[in-house]
């Protein structure tokens, strides 16, 4: 865990962070750039440093960090900002914290001094900070030793560091981090290590290091057994063909004190692992698929990260787990399941099972009572990356006020999602000659398929939205900014943001 301090005095740390942004010359006709230090409201020599950057060819480009001997620290490090402007946009400051806090493996601590003039710009620094140093070196044994530390301690130099707006955001960006962190974790864990069973462990443990009941947090675990005999169809459809059995995990979040101002009930697909059932995948990428828990765990982590900000809102976190296994007993192409509530569903595709678990976790949410919204997070179609790619999430609703406001929501918090529509015409594709529905439709638009099966499942009146994260939950590729390879923890942050602004 990395903490946050605030500072407006003398720099204690031997590394300094500063930022490095550039401007196009107005009068040069090959393009030429200057380059300009942003050391926020720390004041620091720059002459000697502008030669020496030029001699090295800076840029001054996002995720470009260059590490040079400081003249009252050990080390200042210059992170790109891109082109120069007088008000940063919160999320650049974010990266560039973040690609800082990579690069500083093996020191302990760094005071970062970037121009942010704003609260909030402070906190995207924090956040950016706390989610760039992070390491996931769980299951290593001989090289373990060998692995250097993220940064322990990180100060925010600030002229706004007394005040107590800023405090609560530094606090608050510490949790944000640590909750983001911890879904991170789970992503990453095996599945060797990690199925329904040890999820819900492992969640529980946490609740109850957070405070348990004292911090308005209770946990309820269905076994299989339960599951069945209450009709939950599709949780078992999926998990019935693993020695790993499905389980509903239940984190209801209810504010100490105080009459909540909202109540939202959040739902995460959690496939610990999905190898595709008897529509077995491919081997190439399968590894990538303990990644199929994502939501599960983004829901769960933001319900903790909610109680401990102590938010005057109710959460009902609900995380359907299974793992989507080949055997003798996995539902096979054709077969017919009934669903939590009632609807029947023919299985034409058994790896279109993330959408069979949601099914009946979002009927089970739905008997809360006078919840203001529903909200799915889900790694649920290779459509979404088609579309949108590694990086941009999508969102779909039946209430456009809904998704708007959340919207509004990602430009604080800097996570990219887009909204994407749920075309009428392409319901029909889902009819089944022998049931209710099929659990898979048109195959162009398939992305958009997926949200209209789910649709199904929640009332017309209550507010949903269904954030499908599929390429952005885990990154294959480089790490950049605040994101490192492999699970990266989007939607946290926003489900977070969501319930801020219920409470405002």
């Amino acid at each position: 865990m990395t903490t946050i301090r605030l500072s407006d005095g003398i720099v204690k740390d031997d590394v300094l962070v500063v930022g490095l942004s550039y401007k196009s010359s107005k009068s040069s006709k090959t393009g030429a750039v200057s380059l300009q230090i942003e050391s926020g409201d720390l004041a620091i020599d720059t002459k000697a440093l502008m030669q020496t950057l030029a001699d090295l060819g800076a840029t001054a480009k996002p995720d470009e960090v260059i590490k040079l001997p400081g003249v009252s620290t050990r080390l200042i490090v210059l992170t790109g900002l891109g082109k120069s402007s007088a008000h940063y946009d919160h999320e650049v400051l974010r990266r560039a914290a973040g690609a800082a806090a990579r690069a500083l493996v093996g020191n302990s601590s760094a005071t970062f001094s970037l121009p942010a003039k704003k609260a909030a710009g402070v906190k995207a620094i924090a956040e950016g900070a706390v989610l760039g140093s992070y390491l996931f070196d769980q299951f290593r044994g001989s090289t373990k030793s060998a692995q250097k530390s993220p940064l322990k301690t990180v100060t925010i130099h600030t002229e706004l560091a007394g005040k107590a707006e800023i405090k609560s955001l530094a606090k608050s960006a510490e949790i944000i981090g640590t909750y983001t962190n911890l879904v991170r974790d789970l992503i990453n864990t095996p599945p060797s290590h990690l199925n329904p069973e040890t999820f819900c462990k492992t969640i529980a443990d946490i609740v109850k290091k957070a405070g348990g009941a004292s911090a308005g947090l209770k946990v309820s675990v269905m076994t299989d057994a339960q599951l069945k005999s209450k009709g939950y169809g599709g949780i078992i459809g999926v998990g019935q063909g693993s020695a790993n059995l499905p389980r509903l995990l239940n984190i209801s979040y209810s504010p100490k004190g105080a009459k909540a101002k909202k109540k939202y009930a959040y739902v995460g697909k959690g496939i610990t692992f999905d190898s595709g059932g008897l529509a077995l995948k491919p081997a190439k990428g399968m590894e990538a698929m303990k990644s199929d828990m994502s939501g599960a765990a983004a829901v769960c982590a933001a319900t903790i990260a909610i109680a401990l900000l102590k938010l005057p809102v109710a959460i009902e976190a609900w995380a359907p787990l299974a793992e989507n296994m080949v055997s003798d007993t996995a539902t096979r192409p054709s077969d017919v399941i009934t669903m939590y509530g009632g609807k029947t569903v023919e299985v034409l595709n058994p790896d279109a099972e993330g959408r069979l678990i949601l099914g009946d976790a979002l009927v089970r949410a739905q008997e809360s009572k006078d919840l203001d919204g529903i909200v799915d997070v889900a790694t649920l179609t290779g459509a979404q990356v088609v579309a949108l790619g590694t990086r941009t999430s999508a969102v779909m609703t039946n209430n456009q006020e809904f998704s708007s406001h959340f919207m509004e929501l990602t430009k604080i918090t800097g996570e990219a999602f887009w909204p994407m529509p749920l075309p009428v015409e392409l319901r029909a594709s889902l009819d089944s000659p022998v049931a209710d529905l099929a659990n898979i439709g048109e195959r162009m638009g398939g992305m958009l398929v997926a949200g209209l099966f789910l649709k199904d499942f929640v009332a017309d009146e209550l507010p949903w939205l269904h954030l499908d994260i599929a390429g952005p939950a885990f990154n294959e590729g480089q790490p950049h900014g605040y994101t490192p390879v492999g699970g990266t923890g989007v939607a946290l942050r926003t489900l977070v943001e969501l319930a801020v602004a219920a409470s405002a």
